[in-house]
């Protein structure tokens, strides 16, 4: 039966995409810390042909992750799954105690990924035991990221937690004002994230301290990308936000028609982001001037991701777009058997997305 508050909660942890962040076996949610959704692996530019369907026993909200050899997908069933990308063959589970609609981070042979059983977990990559568990008081549906030697996560309670990656103990923790369901990101010094409150929080990353914060007008759901100069997200209050990493302060926001739980990617100038309103746009970064759209059937909470000048998306018609990253022509489409609230990512030429009703793909 559809939960509403299910579909939320797993869009903000990805809106959702995630991909590979470099080579070996790092990855990590939206590209990296800076969580800008590029991958550096080519996509298909043509649809050719399905290469393997699986099919998950549970719903599924997680976004998938990418290195040299699996894909990492969370579900609902309380299992983090291990799939072989040539084969979509499962190679293993690990068992939490409740839904995994966090998506996973791997450094250094370690794979890290939240639960709603409270807990932050730290998993051998090789020989899929417990390193460590952090427990929060809140399901953990944020997604991970690894900085240096600290993983940063929100969780439900209202906390963001700083861990240290080897040990699992907390080096600091920050009580925001509301659930934390975003995946932070990291520039420089700074931590940054959404609350339920409607603040958006930059946090000193060595001390716990709050730096400034942003009020919107409702929830966000939408994790925030940086560039150099500015944090971007989206918001319930159906406005897409440009601020100053510096400063805290607007630099422009834009209306859509619906409701902004989609996470941003950067592409060069651009800001690419859909919206409940069923569009994907794409803002000049600098000016928020709307340099192209694009109509999907349903609304969209997935998060978009860009490889090969190519912007992959899925909407809530069943259908995985792909989009030029230029001009917002459509390249190709590909309709699943459900609706897609997760989002996708790309690795050697093929792209691996996952349909709410538990089936994953990958198609090239």
């Amino acid at each position: 039966m559809f939960q509403q508050n299910l579909v939320i909660t797993a869009l903000t942890v990805l809106a959702i995409t995630l991909s590979a962040c470099g080579g070996g076996n790092s990855a990590m949610y939206r590209g990296g810390a800076e969580r800008t959704g590029q991958i550096s692996s080519s996509g298909p530019t043509s649809l050719d042909t399905l290469v393997w369907k699986y099919s998950l026993p549970d719903k599924v909200y997680s976004s998938p992750v990418a290195d040299d050899k699996n894909i990492y997908l969370g579900c609902n069933d309380g299992n983090l799954y291990a799939i072989d990308q040539k084969t979509g063959r499962v190679q293993w589970k690990f068992r939490t105690g409740g839904n995994v609609e966090s998506s996973a981070a791997l450094s250094n042979g370690v794979i890290f990924v939240g639960s709603w059983d409270n807990s932050l977990y730290a998993i051998d990559a090789e020989t899929r035991g417990v390193r460590w568990k952090l427990k929060a008081g809140g399901p953990v549906s944020s997604s991970p990221v690894v900085v240096g030697n600290t993983v940063y996560v929100g969780s439900e309670d209202g906390y963001l937690y700083a861990v240290d990656i080897t040990s699992g103990q907390k080096k600091w923790s920050f009580k925001a004002e509301g659930s934390v369901y975003t995946s932070p990101a990291v520039k420089d010094e700074h931590v940054f994230f959404g609350t339920l409150r409607g603040n958006m929080y930059a946090v000193n990353i060595n001390t716990g301290q709050e730096y400034w914060r942003f009020q919107t007008r409702h929830k966000i759901h939408s994790s925030p990308a940086i560039d150099d100069n500015n944090v971007y997200f989206g918001s319930d209050d159906k406005h897409v936000y440009a601020v100053n990493i510096k400063t805290g302060q607007q630099v422009w926001k834009k209306k859509t028609a619906g409701k902004v739980l989609s996470s941003p990617a950067i592409d060069g100038s651009n800001v690419i982001i859909g919206s409940k309103d069923g569009y994907i746009y794409a803002y000049d970064k600098d000016t928020g001037y709307r340099e192209w759209e694009y109509r999907t059937e349903g609304p969209i909470f997935s998060s978009p991701v860009i490889a090969s000048n190519t912007v992959y998306i899925g909407s809530t018609d069943y259908f995985l777009y792909a989009i030029n990253a230029s001009n917002g022509s459509l390249r190709w489409k590909y309709k699943a058997e459900n609706k897609l609230f997760s989002s996708p990512t790309v690795n050697d030429g093929k792209v691996f997305f996952n349909s709410v009703d538990g089936a994953l793909y990958a198609v090239k």
